[in-house]
């Protein structure tokens, strides 16, 4: 049974994730900020769901779920939690707390996690790593402008973990960047043109057929290489 682990799992395309593995077989380890709160995520009984508590923006924690994990094998990590900062998107009205904290969220914090869960990924069968990023990241693509703090640590993020596909690829893990689509989430809107159901879908064929050909790429929800 392969395992795999989702952060932000409460909500939107991190549950959507977890309830799609589970209901495909897998072992799904679904971290949120607060299990206690996620009413809709315990209410997936199963017993191939495990869920573990993190708040990617503490060191601490991600430490902490890396010791309860430590014998554990993970075949896939998706990075998924994220923020809009929303608050630090408009030149002119630019919070700074708002600003460093969005960059932490979105594009620190992923390169945290995969590091705490590197033993984890070398044990299972896998070893690959998914971090959900967006086309608002790409540098080419970008032509309105605005959406400062979301767009750059999206774009921190690429780079990031574009590094990360150089570096582990001698220990045989592939890492990609995918963006989901304009999803129907709280983040994406109800105008969005996706549901959390399509995006998934479509993104899990992607992760399914990912080899190291891909390690690297950024690519959309359909496959398709998007610019950097």
């Amino acid at each position: 049974m392969p395992t795999v682990l989702v952060t932000g799992a409460n909500r939107g395309l991190g549950r959507e994730f977890v309830r799609q593995y589970l209901a495909d077989g897998w072992r799904v380890i679904a971290c949120c900020r607060a299990p206690e709160k996620a009413r809709e995520l315990k209410a997936m009984t199963s017993a191939n769901l495990l869920i573990k508590p993190l708040d990617v923006t503490s060191t601490d924690a991600i430490a902490a779920l890396a010791q309860a994990l430590r014998n554990d094998a993970i075949d896939l990590l998706i990075n998924n939690a994220g923020v809009a900062g929303r608050e630090a998107g408009e030149f002119g009205r630019i919070d700074a707390r708002t600003y460093a904290a969005t960059m932490f969220t979105n594009a620190i914090s992923p390169v945290l996690v995969t590091q705490a869960l590197l033993a984890n990924l070398e044990r299972g069968q896998g070893k690959t790593v998914v971090t959900i990023s967006s086309q608002l990241g790409s540098i080419a693509r970008n032509q309105t402008g605005g959406r400062y703090a979301y767009r750059s640590s999206k774009a921190a993020v690429n780079t990031a973990m574009k590094s990360l596909a150089i570096d582990l690829e001698p220990r045989g893990i592939n890492v990609v960047v995918m963006h989901p689509g304009w999803v129907r989430t709280d983040m994406g809107g109800s105008g969005a043109d996706l549901t959390p159901e399509a995006s998934v879908e479509g993104m899990r064929r992607v992760i399914a057929g990912l080899g190291p050909q891909q390690s690297g790429h950024f690519l959309n929800h359909d496959g398709q290489e998007i610019p950097w």
